[in-house]
Order: C-alpha cells, then sequence, then structure tokens
C-alpha cells in the first residue's frame, strides 16, 4: 500500500481519535482548541490526497473497499472546507451563548462533531455500496444528537422528526441497495465485487436493468430523503432551525452534499444498464424541480431566518438534481453549484446564528436594524441572501446561468420554464425578507457585540470567495470541477 492510500485510512482514522480524545477532556476550552486542531489536520490530509487523486488517478486501499476518484475527492475538499470554518464559528458562537457548552456538554459535542466528520468522511470515500450505505446511516445516528444541544420541546420535536423520517429513508435505501447488488449477482464471476461501484461500472452496459430500475427508484427515494428532496423534505426545515448553527452549517454544507454525492454514483452505472435513454436522469430533474417549486412557496411566507435558510437548501439541492438530471453543461454547472451553496449556506447560518444570539430570537419580524445592531454578521447575512437568490456578480448566478444554457441545449423547454418560474419566485420572497430586517432601528433589548479579527474572516472569506467565482474562475478549479462531472456522466 502506498503513502497516498496509506492517507485513506489516516483520514478516517484521524476524526474517530479525535472523538475518543474529547471523551477524556476536563475543560471546554480543550475540547475546543482539540477540535479545531483536529478538524484542521483532517482538511490537511484531505487536501493532500485530493492533490494526489487530481495528480496521478484515483486511489484504493483494503482491497479496494476505499476508493477516491475525481468526484468523491471533490467532495471531500469541500467536507473538510466547510467544517473547518464551521469548527472556528463553533468556538465563537459558544463564547457568546447564553446557553455556552458546561465540561460534560462539551465532551460530548466534541465527540458527536468528530463522529459526524468521520461518517461523511467513510460515505465518500467508501467504494462498497454497503459500506456507503453504512456511512450515511453513522450520519444519522451521529448528527441526530447535535440537534438537541441546545434542549427545548421544540429540538426535542425536531430531533425525532429527524431520526425517524431519516431513518425510514435510509431504509428504503437498504432495499434499493440490495437490488442493484441483485442486479450483478449473474453478470460478475466473483459476488462479493458486485457491491463494488468500481466493477459494477466496469459492466454497467451488462446488468440486468428490470432490477437496477427498481433499486434505482427506492436509491432516489432513500437517499433523497437525506438530500432534503421535496416531497420528503419535511424534517429539514426544523432541524435547521433548532441545531446550534454550526450544527446548521455542517448539515446544510455537507450533510445533504454528502447524501446526493450517494445518488450521483448511481446515475452512470443505471444509465449504461437502460441504454442511455435518459430515464434516471429524467427522475433526477423531475426531484430537483418538485423541490425548487416546493421551497418557493414556503419561502415566500417564512418568518424564522433559519427556518428561511433551510428552505433555501431545499431550493438549491434541488438545483443541483436539476444540473445533474440535464447533463453536459449541466454536470458540470451541478458540481460548481455545490461549491457556491456550501459556501454561501455556511455563511448564513454563521451570520444566523450570531444575530440570534445579538437580538435573542430567530423571528424576521422582531430582527429589524440587523445593519445598524452588528455591521458585520448584518452585512453577511444580507449578502449571504442576495447571493443565493442569484444576484449578479456572486457565483450562484453563473452556475445558475450554466443550468439554464444546459436546459436549452437540451431543449427542455418545459423545464427551463418551471426553474426561471421557480428562480424568479424565490428572488421576490428571498430579497424581501432580506432587506425588510437590514434597515430599521434594532429593538432596545438588542445586544450588540463587537467583533473581533476572527469573525471578520468568518464573513469575508467565504464571501470573497462567491465574489471572485462570479467574476473569474481559475483554470485549475475548471478542471476539477470537470473531471468530477466526468465520473457522473453516464458510461461511454
Amino acid at each position: 500500500m502506498g503513502q497516498p492510500a496509506l492517507l485513506l485510512i489516516v483520514v478516517l482514522a484521524l476524526p474517530a481519535a479525535g472523538a475518543g480524545l474529547c471523551l477524556l477532556l476536563r475543560s471546554a476550552r480543550a475540547v475546543l482548541a482539540v477540535l479545531t486542531a483536529g478538524v484542521l489536520a483532517t482538511g490537511l490530509v484531505s487536501a493532500c490526497l485530493a492533490a494526489a487523486v487530481f495528480g496521478t488517478g484515483p486511489l484504493n486501499a483494503l482491497g479496494g473497499w476505499l476508493f477516491l476518484d475525481a468526484l468523491s475527492a471533490y467532495h471531500l475538499v469541500l467536507l473538510a472546507l466547510v467544517f473547518v470554518l464551521s469548527t472556528v464559528f463553533a468556538g465563537q458562537y459558544f463564547r457568546h451563548s447564553p446557553q455556552a457548552l458546561d465540561r460534560r456538554s462539551a465532551r460530548r459535542f466534541g465527540a458527536l462533531w468528530f463522529g459526524s466528520l468521520a461518517a461523511m468522511t467513510l460515505v465518500l470515500v467508501s467504494n462498497h455500496l454497503g459500506l456507503m450505505w453504512v456511512g450515511i446511516e453513522s450520519t444519522t445516528l451521529v448528527t441526530t444528537f447535535l440537534i438537541g444541544v441546545h434542549r427545548s420541546r421544540e429540538s426535542l420535536e425536531a430531533t425525532w422528526k429527524y431520526l425517524v423520517i431519516c431513518s425510514v429513508g435510509i431504509a428504503i435505501a437498504f432495499m434499493g441497495t440490495l437490488l442493484v447488488g441483485a442486479s450483478a449477482t449473474r453478470t460478475l464471476p466473483v459476488p462479493s465485487d458486485a457491491m463494488l461501484w468500481t466493477r459494477l461500472r466496469e459492466v454497467a452496459p451488462l446488468l440486468d436493468p428490470a432490477p437496477l430500475k427498481i433499486g434505482f427508484l427506492f436509491i432516489l427515494v432513500g437517499y433523497g430523503t437525506k438530500v432534503g428532496l421535496a416531497p420528503m423534505h419535511t424534517w429539514l426545515p426544523d432541524a435547521h432551525s433548532q441545531a446550534p448553527a454550526p450544527v446548521s452549517a455542517i448539515f446544510s454544507g455537507v450533510m445533504l452534499n454528502t447524501a446526493l454525492y450517494c445518488i450521483m454514483r448511481y446515475i452512470p452505472v443505471v444509465e449504461a444498464a437502460t441504454g442511455r435513454t435518459g430515464w434516471a436522469l429524467g427522475l433526477v430533474a423531475l426531484f430537483g424541480i418538485v423541490s425548487m417549486l416546493v421551497a418557493a412557496a414556503f419561502i415566500l411566507f417564512q418568518r424564522d431566518v433559519k427556518r428561511l435558510l433551510a428552505y433555501h437548501s431545499v431550493e438549491h439541492l434541488g438545483i443541483i438534481a436539476v444540473g445533474l438530471g440535464l447533463g453536459g453543461l449541466g454536470t458540470f454547472a451541478a458540481m460548481f453549484h455545490t461549491l457556491n451553496h456550501s459556501v454561501c449556506k455556511s455563511l448564513g447560518f454563521f451570520c444566523a446564528g450570531r444575530l440570534g444570539q445579538i437580538y435573542d430570537t430567530h423571528d424576521m419580524r422582531r430582527m429589524p436594524g440587523t445593519l445598524r445592531a452588528s455591521p458585520l454578521w448584518g452585512s453577511g447575512l444580507l449578502l449571504s441572501l442576495l447571493a443565493l437568490i442569484g444576484v449578479v456578480p456572486f457565483a450562484v448566478f453563473m452556475s445558475e446561468l450554466q443550468i439554464v444554457k444546459a436546459a436549452m441545449d437540451a431543449h427542455a423547454i418545459a423545464l427551463l420554464v418551471t426553474f426561471l418560474a421557480a428562480a424568479g419566485i424565490v428572488f421576490i420572497g428571498a430579497f424581501g425578507h432580506a432587506t425588510s430586517i437590514a434597515w430599521g432601528t434594532p429593538p432596545e433589548e438588542a445586544r450588540p457585540q463587537p467583533a473581533g479579527p476572527v469573525d471578520a474572516l468568518l464573513v469575508v472569506f467565504p464571501l470573497a470567495l462567491l465574489l471572485l467565482l462570479g467574476l473569474w474562475m481559475p483554470q485549475p478549479l475548471r478542471d476539477v470541477f470537470e473531471q468530477a462531472a466526468r465520473v457522473v456522466r453516464p458510461v461511454p
């Protein structure tokens, strides 16, 4: 096993070891310090793995059960980026929280935080479809307890809703995984190879399409529940709104992407087995456009800023699904939009969380004058909402424009019209919410707090990245998106 392949094991072992260490620490400050160091170390290993993949090609370890190609390497780096930002923000958030972490709750939070990172990493480095399923199930079990860090009746209800709905979804995905494996047992000489994605891709045109189609339906509904695609999205607004802001950031920024990544793995196999008829792509696009329409309807009438951001997750994961369903340029745009949404939504939850502490509420009707109450967090929230609705020159506009062009190239007129209509409704609704809280006079009970250099970095860096990519895309990054998109596209 070469050194880069060995790092596949290290990137899993680091957060697992960090989780165990957090349970032994004696202070909340020590837990947060270990979290920061451990997540940074994991991020560095992830970056080294990605550099090796994009430089020399895919890596594998443990007899092919662990595997990293362009698609998984891209998502692994994005996972590391969001976790690093969210971990740094968690230190700032809990320092100002009225419900600051005590030693016991801090140890539990640290272990669960590292456990979430380990579970999501397992999903991305798994070549075995069953092991990938185990990773997704693990994310549900671990992140469930992060929702209720601030204990209340509402957070308890959101926790149970998340656990029950996502567990049902994952059970459906398990049935789909078995059906997909069954479709390959007669084709592959070694039965155990039927669960390895690399082997399925090699023999995809020879697979039995009947069980594969049924299996993909189960996969799409099951993993789609964890993605938050409508109509399986009902857990998402409650969980995002009740979880602490750092947890909401990783939920929206990477956990939803991780579940959608699982669906991406099946697309080229199903398309090849069904004769490249666009059957699987059409289903993915359908769920995407329904998600956009449902999100648009709910965004108009939201009053809670974190629930507003949650419905934007439903919308933008729908946009990514539409891009995947269109294929071609749409797949490239989906990769680009995944980065834009993760960065923008992390920033949005950072700002909403700190403003919630300043105003002691997330009710937008009681949050006027955010620009005056906190120029940094108020401007960050305003600009993140504007970026989310596709205002020029932020990068979200560019990736959405590419999806529009992909729809035009595919002559998908009905899809294009519906896409633009949903995006237009979201623009009108979210713009009204953004401007209503930005200006005005803050209430007397608002507690403005000075922002430090770390706070400024957490706002300026994501905004600068979104602005830069909206104006110019470096060629190396373009190559990364193209290589990742090539993995998802149907087998020639």
